[in-house]
């Protein structure tokens, strides 16, 4: 009896079929969908944040046209008679001291300031109980809410205190630089020195440095913190292997933004300082800064001497510009290593 067989053909859309020439292949279901559609919230929120970004390097360059543009008349004289600017002996001479002056007290408020606000932050955030720890952080940012001329205030009080120290310091230690007396053997007899304006820094950059990095230290992971005391590591074992490594470019961060505030800031460093030529002892009253330079003459100043000051906020934008740079390839690199 003839067996009859059939043979089964698949069509073209078929499992495992291919494609006869001229034929679409397959899409799958995926393939089909549409693009999401973008919602005229996201477009609106994404066009304000690029004309923001877009507004703060307008707002940039425009300070620093109008500052090149005032200071025109201050690069006419020293190309032309350098004798006419202040000191008679040109511009460098005359704004050498200021920068020297501002990066003494910037240097000594940060290292003054960066080890306690790292201690505070740390306390707070690890080793302070629950109920004091807030109360703290709310009084660390108190600080930052002070006025200028309340430190300003504070400094001269402060001053008038410090010229017993600063004589224990020129007897003991005036064969250090920055603590010899005068020629005379003389120190400040009001304690407004250069000192005594950085001390009083320290304590305005510190609620900056202190609140950035006690909420970078609050970031640490805690599965890192428990597995560091769970292979027998003391509470600063755990700090020091688990808590600083994770928060080193935040800790960065936060000490070039104090040292930005540190070098910027004018009318408490104004009111403490005393006028005078450039001294390298930080016991003699003399040194000035950039901004109380400006604070101090600028209300007086008119013709020529307005551009100088102007001029010399030029070099202080200049500074703050490399500084901050500096700190983004600092961070940028800390980040790059710690990853």
């Amino acid at each position: 009896m003839p067996i009859s067989t059939q043979t089964t053909e698949s069509g073209p859309t078929g499992p495992g079929s291919t494609p006869e020439p001229g034929q679409k292949p397959p899409q799958s279901p995926a393939a089909g969908q549409q693009k999401a559609v973008v919602r005229p919230g996201d477009r609106i929120f994404s066009a304000a944040t690029l004309i923001a970004g877009i507004l703060i390097l307008v707002i940039l360059a425009g300070v620093a046209l109008f500052l090149l543009a005032q200071s025109k008349d201050t690069i006419t004289a020293q190309i032309s008679d350098p004798s006419q600017i202040t000191g008679g002996k040109g511009f460098f001479s005359y704004v050498w001291p200021l920068v020297i002056g501002t990066l003494i007290s910037a240097a000594i408020a940060l290292i003054v300031a960066t080890p306690f606000s790292l201690g505070i932050a740390l306390f707070t955030t690890h080793m302070a109980p629950r109920k004091l720890a807030p109360v703290l952080g709310y009084v660390i940012d108190l600080l930052a809410a002070i006025p200028s001329v309340v430190y300003g205030l504070w400094g001269i009080a402060l001053a008038g205190n410090l010229t017993g120290f600063y004589l224990w310091l020129s007897k003991w230690f005036g064969w250090i630089p920055i603590f010899a007396p005068a020629a005379d053997g003389s120190v400040s007899q009001t304690g407004r020195t250069l000192l005594t304006a950085s001390l009083v820094l320290s304590i305005m950059i510190l609620p900056i440095i202190t609140s950035l990095t006690r909420e970078i230290f609050l970031q640490t992971p805690r599965l890192q913190e428990e597995a560091a005391l769970a292979l027998g590591a003391t509470r600063w074992e755990m700090i020091r292997m688990a808590v600083l490594p994770f928060g080193k470019s935040g800790i960065v961060s936060a000490t070039m933004l104090g040292l930005g505030r540190a070098l910027g800031e004018t009318m408490a460093v104004a009111m403490i300082l005393s006028p005078g030529v450039l001294t390298a002892s930080l016991v003699v009253s003399g040194n000035q800064t950039i901004a109380s330079e400006i604070a101090q003459n600028f209300p007086e100043a008119a013709g020529l001497r307005l551009s100088e000051l102007i001029t010399v906020g030029l070099v202080l934008f200049v500074i703050t510009l490399l500084v901050n740079m500096g700190a983004r390839a600092i961070v940028a690199r800390t980040s790059v290593k710690g990853s």
